[in-house]
């Protein structure tokens, strides 16, 4: 769509939805379909989210390559394209206020919506991963070479290792294979003891929609290539006796249990721990958050509708706790139907609204073996939480031993860092450290 002009009325929009990954694709359909003025503001250029990045366009057309999920995305996609949504692609969001007004840039200019409500489909990110050399050209996380494969079919030249844990390592490492790239190894840093506290869970997770789909990952991986599990420790290292940090990666090295360093000579290695909420414009329109003990991470406080304390505003999808593309979409459209009933009330037309019941149940099962998975793939301390002379903040250079450092002087929180270290207040205005910090 083309860019507002100066002379479009924007007051009478009555939706914004800022996200175009699967939560936010079916969150504004639901509300365009039902007769709402909707617009989608997303930065890229085309919808899809992470998860169906590139869907529109990807060189990737042999279908198996990606998988039969991710083409899943197109009836998302195709939806989205009949509706009446306005999309606005390549759209930064950089302020909420708290009456409601939405600032975009776009195109090198900024505008402000005024919409009736806010849902906020931002999905997620992937959480930090620091150890000694990750900051080396050739280390990269799993995300960005997913998105390398989906949006330009670029898969790692050489020698490339998988590190760490959770699905996404696999269904990675599983599409890395078949776009034909080396996979040296997967270094497992699942904590054994994991295993055992997870068993609880598994009737949920052998029943569920995700057992066959992960048991067929799993095992075209492990049919493939190497896996090394119980890993306790990485470290990615240039070349022998050579100190510089800017050097490209040579070599991974690794720890399971107490055991000896072993060593497996990389080109590229990738790292992954998992994903957690998005919460960073949640946090800056003032929604209340809490510190989930099982995810390990911040989620913004809502109701059973996505809707938060603050009226007009909803976060709908992986930005309100993590459950996958399928679960984001059925919170997408819950999220919408809570936005329909309070602004066209009871009195409407409901014949064109999403069924609740119908929508529980989906939510329901989908969400059956979710437990385990969060409970199996939670990050050990040594991965979530470096010592010593490890970077934690890319952007300003600051160690582990520096934050611990810092603690120790009174300082409070990951907010009044910034004042003691400049942590997190570099180009990524703490995106990917403020989890760590944290």
């Amino acid at each position: 769509m083309n860019a507002p002009t100066p002379h479009e009325d924007l007051s009478a929009v009555d939706v914004v939805v800022i996200g175009a990954g699967p939560a936010g694709m079916a969150a504004a359909t639901t509300c365009a379909d039902a007769g709402l003025r909707t617009v989608l503001l997303d930065e890229q250029h085309s919808p899809g989210g992470q998860i169906y990045r590139g869907i529109t366009h990807t060189p990737l057309q042999r279908r198996h390559t990606l998988g039969a999920d991710y083409w899943e995305g197109e009836c998302l996609v195709q939806a989205l394209a009949r509706s009446t949504v306005q999309t606005l692609s390549g759209a930064a969001v950089w302020n909420v206020s708290a009456d409601g007004e939405v600032a975009v840039s776009r195109e090198g200019r900024s505008f402000i919506l005024k919409p009736r409500h806010v849902i906020v489909a931002t999905g997620a990110q992937e959480r930090p991963f620091p150890i000694d050399g990750w900051t080396r050209p050739g280390v990269m996380t799993a995300g960005a070479a997913q998105i390398l494969l989906k949006s330009s079919g670029v898969v790692p030249a050489g020698r490339t290792v998988l590190a760490g844990c959770g699905p996404l390592l696999w269904l990675l490492a599983s599409q890395l294979l078949s776009a034909g790239a080396r996979l040296e190894a997967v270094l497992d840093t699942t904590p054994r003891a994991n295993w055992l506290k997870a068993a609880a869970h598994a009737w949920e997770f052998v029943t569920s929609p995700y057992f066959f789909k992960g048991l067929s990952l799993w095992w075209k991986v492990r049919s493939q290539v190497r896996v090394i599990s119980g890993v306790t420790q990485l470290r990615a290292e240039g070349q022998a006796g050579d100190d510089d940090a800017t050097a490209p990666v040579q070599r991974v090295m690794w720890q399971q249990g107490s055991g000896a360093w072993a060593s497996m000579a990389v080109d590229t290695l990738l790292l992954h721990q998992g994903v957690v909420p998005q919460t960073n414009l949640a946090m800056a329109i003032g929604v209340k958050h809490h510190w989930d003990e099982t995810q390990l991470c911040w989620h913004p406080e809502v109701d059973a509708m996505g809707q938060t304390a603050l009226e007009g505003v909803s976060i709908a999808g992986d930005g309100a706790g993590i459950g996958g593309a399928w679960v984001a979409a059925v919170r997408g459209r819950l999220a919408a139907l809570g936005v329909l009933r309070r602004l066209l009330g009871p009195a409407a037309d409901a014949t064109r609204w999403p069924e609740e019941s119908r929508l529980r149940a989906q939510l329901q099962r989908l969400m059956r073996g979710r437990r385990f998975l969060d409970v199996l793939y939670q990050p050990g301390v040594a991965q979530r939480i470096p010592q010593g002379k490890t970077l934690v903040c890319r952007c300003e250079e600051i160690t582990a031993e520096q934050i611990e450092q810092t603690v120790a002087l009174g300082c409070p929180g990951p907010n009044q860092m910034k004042s003691f270290l400049r942590c997190g207040m570099g180009p990524c205005q703490g995106r990917l450290c403020s989890l760590t910090v944290t």
